[in-house]
C-alpha cells in the first residue's frame, strides 16, 4: 500500500472533481452550493471564488505525480493524511449532492480539515531536511487545502445555525459575519503558531476572505461590513508577512 500511495493520491486528484460534477454534469442530485446561491448572506464569498477548488485538485494530483516521479522516504507521513482528506472530500461532495443535509455536511468537513492540517504540520517538520520538488508539491497541496477548508468551515457555521433556528440568510447579518470572520482569524492564528508557516495556507485563506469582501461590496451592498472584512483580511496577511519565523515541534 505504501508503494501504491502516490498513485492513490493522483487518483484522488482526479476523482474529487468528478465527484463534485455528479449534479451539474451528470444530473444526479442537487448541485453543491445551491443552498447558499443568491442568498445575500454576508458571510458567503462570491461564487467565482469557489473556483479555487480547481487549483486544489491540480495541486493534489501534482503531489501524487511528484511522489511517483521523485519518491521520498517521508511520503507516507504526508500522503496518508492527505489521502484521508481527499477521501473525506469525496464523501462530503457526494453527501452535499445526494443527501443535502447542512448539519451532516458540516460534520463531514472534520476529516478534511484534520487531514490537511496534520499533513501541513508534517511538511513543516520536513523543511529543515528536504527542499525538493516533492516536498514543494506537498506544501502546495496540503497548504491550499488547509487554508480553503478553514474558510469553508467558517462559512458553514452560520449555514448550520440557520438550519436549526429557521433564520433567514439576511437575519442578524453582523453576528453571522463576525462568527465566520472570528473563526477564520482563530484558524489563521492556530495554523501559523502551532502548525506551519506555509504561504499556500494564507493564499487560500486570503482568497476566501477576499471573496467575502467583494460579496458584501458588490452583492449585499453592506459596504461597512465589506470594509471591516477588508481591514481584517489585510491585518491577517500583514501579520503573516511581518512576524518572524517560528520553530515548530516535530509532529508525530
Amino acid at each position: 500500500m505504501t508503494r501504491a500511495l502516490p498513485w492513490l493520491i493522483l487518483l484522488l486528484g482526479i476523482l474529487q472533481p468528478l465527484s463534485g460534477a455528479l449534479a451539474p454534469v451528470f444530473g444526479i442530485g442537487t448541485p453543491i452550493g445551491d443552498a447558499s446561491a443568491n442568498t445575500q448572506a454576508p458571510e458567503q464569498p462570491l461564487p467565482a471564488f469557489f473556483s479555487i477548488w480547481g487549483l486544489i485538485f491540480l495541486a493534489y494530483a501534482g503531489f501524487g505525480l511528484a511522489g511517483i516521479l521523485r519518491p521520498a522516504a517521508w511520503f507516507p507521513k504526508v500522503g496518508w493524511p492527505m489521502f484521508a482528506a481527499g477521501l473525506g472530500n469525496i464523501v462530503w461532495m457526494v453527501s452535499a449532492q445526494l443527501i443535502v443535509s447542512q448539519p451532516l455536511d458540516f460534520l463531514l468537513l472534520a476529516p478534511i480539515f484534520g487531514g490537511a492540517w496534520i499533513a501541513s504540520a508534517r511538511v513543516q517538520a520536513l523543511r529543515a531536511s528536504d527542499s525538493g520538488l516533492t516536498l514543494k508539491a506537498a506544501d502546495a497541496a496540503c497548504g491550499l487545502l488547509a487554508g480553503w477548508i478553514s474558510v469553508a468551515t467558517a462559512i458553514s457555521i452560520p449555514l448550520t445555525i440557520r438550519t436549526f433556528t429557521g433564520l433567514a440568510p439576511t437575519d442578524f447579518p453582523w453576528p453571522m459575519f463576525w462568527t465566520t470572520f472570528a473563526t477564520a482569524c482563530l484558524a489563521s492564528w492556530l495554523f501559523s503558531t502551532q502548525i506551519s508557516r506555509s504561504l499556500w495556507f494564507f493564499a487560500a485563506l486570503g482568497w476566501g476572505l477576499l471573496g467575502i469582501v467583494l460579496n458584501n461590496w458588490l452583492r449585499t451592498e453592506m459596504h461597512l461590513l465589506a470594509g471591516m472584512a477588508a481591514l481584517g483580511t489585510a491585518t491577517i496577511l500583514l501579520l503573516r508577512v511581518t512576524r518572524p519565523p517560528k520553530r515548530f515541534k516535530s509532529p508525530p
